[in-house]
């Protein structure tokens, strides 16, 4: 089942994708939730992001090339990080590029959004904690990182995580691709076996350290391929399964001048 938030008639929405059309829903989706009645066309809405998450936490450095470079032991500490919700836009929406900089970076990721409150939970049982999944694009300014390592800053400006187009809850994460093209041109395309740290570890891990409630999302990680942009640039991420998300950088606007 493909969810999605909309606008129709001037309003937010949210709906069940089923082919060209939206079924618009009422409730939390998350709990419970029943039809409207109310059915639109998907050429006649604008898609938004498909939820306004609780937190979003990203894993950093989670691909490699090839099978082979896979590690042999995994690292005691994953090096995890927290974006501002604030930084989250939908599909189209212009990903803008902070004053001072010509170029940020693109990360198409797979993204994982949590249905459940979840505390202690083991690898194995992860995936019934699990709502669904979404297409994520984790831009990121290493101009602004921290010559220590924090990275806060470098990945917290506005419009820096594109999420979307849907939450698709019926995927096999394990047995598919993520992408990324940059003016139509691939530039990422890897199998998410190629993950250092599994899904199932990640989200096992995280919620030894904090409770993850329903709503909060998890980046994955991006493959091999990312690479720095400018302004005019038509990024699409795409994940298997769920769709394509597409944003173009911009950049900012210079600030007004006071007489």
């Amino acid at each position: 089942m493909k969810f999605a938030r909309f606008i129709a008639a001037g309003e937010i929405r949210t709906g069940v994708v089923s082919g060209e059309v939206i079924r618009e829903i009422e409730g939390d989706m998350f709990t419970a939730w029943d039809y409207t009645g109310n059915v639109f066309h998907c050429n006649d809405v604008s898609f938004v992001a498909p939820l306004v998450p609780r937190h979003v936490i990203g894993i950093g450095a989670n691909y490699v090339a090839a099978r082979e470079q896979l590690p042999a032991q995994l690292p005691d500490i994953p090096v995890f990080f927290f974006k501002p919700s604030s930084s989250v836009i939908g599909p189209e929406a212009d990903i803008v590029i902070p004053n001072g900089i010509d170029e940020v970076k693109f990360e198409s990721e797979l993204a994982v959004v949590i249905g459940k409150e979840a505390k202690q939970v083991s690898e194995e049982n992860v995936w019934a904690y699990i709502f669904g999944y979404t297409v994520a694009n984790d831009v990121t300014a290493p101009q602004f990182f921290h010559p220590d390592g924090h990275w806060t800053v470098g990945k917290s400006f506005d419009t820096f995580t594109p999420l979307g187009p849907v939450i698709e809850t019926e995927l096999e994460p394990r047995s598919v691709s993520v992408k990324a093209r940059v003016n139509g041109e691939e530039k990422q395309n890897s199998p998410t076996e190629l993950m250092i740290i599994s899904i199932s570890k990640m989200i096992s891990y995280l919620s030894s350290v904090m409770t993850l409630q329903p709503g909060d999302v998890i980046l994955t990680g991006s493959p091999v391929g990312a690479e720095l942009v400018g302004p005019g640039t038509v990024i699409e991420c795409e994940v298997d399964g769920i769709g394509t998300l597409r944003n173009t950088f911009v950049a900012a606007k210079a600030p007004a001048v006071s007489s």
